[in-house]
């Protein structure tokens, strides 16, 4: 189990309730074993898929109260039992095997609202099994989980082109590169140029926005988890700034979080405010 990644944000980090720990584990390393079957190693697309339809099949199992496939000792247990306790949707966690099962064809998107419906299934369900698990479910914290979401989806892609071209994913939308005089092969090469620093701003721009939209969420969970929700925030912002200040040239090397990001994080995760959820953040 792949629970070693570099991650943006905390994962059960130690403001995250005792109570929810185990299940916000649970759904990372069964998210985290998915991702990992549809990107790492060098197995064909038709291979990624049958893996992940494979490990469907064991969640499958795991919720009917089955023995699920051995392949994945200790992943699918813990999860069918965070479901259980926490009344947690099944739906949610077959979006996040439908998302990564596309990844395996590495699809073009047309459009922002094609990219859109797949952070709907790629990012979004995370939010909404933390939400469900901490007891919120009205629809304007849902929406805003929601944008939270697929911000931090999108922040990783343009954080990530130098990672995910040379694997032939293109996550920028074909009308966002026409819009610059540029198609996705032109980004393929990796040549950072004028039109491709132009063309991440605004992308960073778009997910910004998405994030100020979603932010105020933050301030309104109680506890201990609205602290995690602040940082993941922050986090996701200041990977925003750090692309930022390499001018938007990540077409050939990734940005990442340090020690001397996490004071700036934790400032602004204390001064986030309702009516002011992104205190001191900016992009050029």
């Amino acid at each position: 189990m792949s629970v070693d990644h570099y991650e943006n944000f905390p994962v059960a980090s130690l403001l995250c309730p005792p109570r929810l720990r185990a299940g916000v584990t649970a759904i990372y390393r069964f998210a985290r074993t998915a991702d990992d079957l549809a990107d790492e190693g060098d197995a064909t697309p038709q291979a990624r898929r049958h893996h992940l339809q494979q490990l469907r099949r064991s969640l499958d199992a795991g919720l009917a109260g089955r023995p699920p496939d051995a392949r994945w000792p200790g992943l699918i247990e813990p999860l069918a039992a965070a479901v259980a306790r926490h009344r947690l949707p099944p739906q949610l966690l077959h979006d996040l095997l439908d998302a990564f099962e596309q990844d395996c064809g590495n699809p073009r998107y047309a459009d922002r609202a094609q990219l859109l419906d797949y952070c709907r299934r790629s990012a979004n369900p995370i939010g909404r099994l933390m939400l469900q698990m901490a007891g919120v479910h009205d629809a304007e914290s849902l929406a805003r989980s929601d944008a939270i979401c697929s911000a931090l989806q999108l922040i990783n892609f343009w954080q990530d082109p130098s990672v995910d071209l040379p694997r032939g994913r293109h996550y920028v939308p074909e009308a966002d590169a026409r819009a610059h005089g540029l198609v996705l092969d032109d980004l393929a090469r990796q040549r950072d140029g004028a039109a491709s620093q132009a063309l991440l701003r605004d992308l960073c721009h778009w997910a910004a926005a998405l994030m100020a939209q979603g932010a105020p969420l933050a301030c309104q969970v109680p506890g201990r988890l609205g602290w995690e929700l602040r940082l993941v925030v922050q986090g996701g912002l200041r990977i925003l700034e750090r692309i930022a200040a390499m001018q938007y040239r990540t077409l050939q090397q990734r940005p990442v979080l340090g020690p001397l990001d996490l004071p700036v994080m934790l400032w602004r995760a204390v001064c986030m405010r309702p009516d002011r959820p992104t205190p001191g953040f900016g992009l050029r």
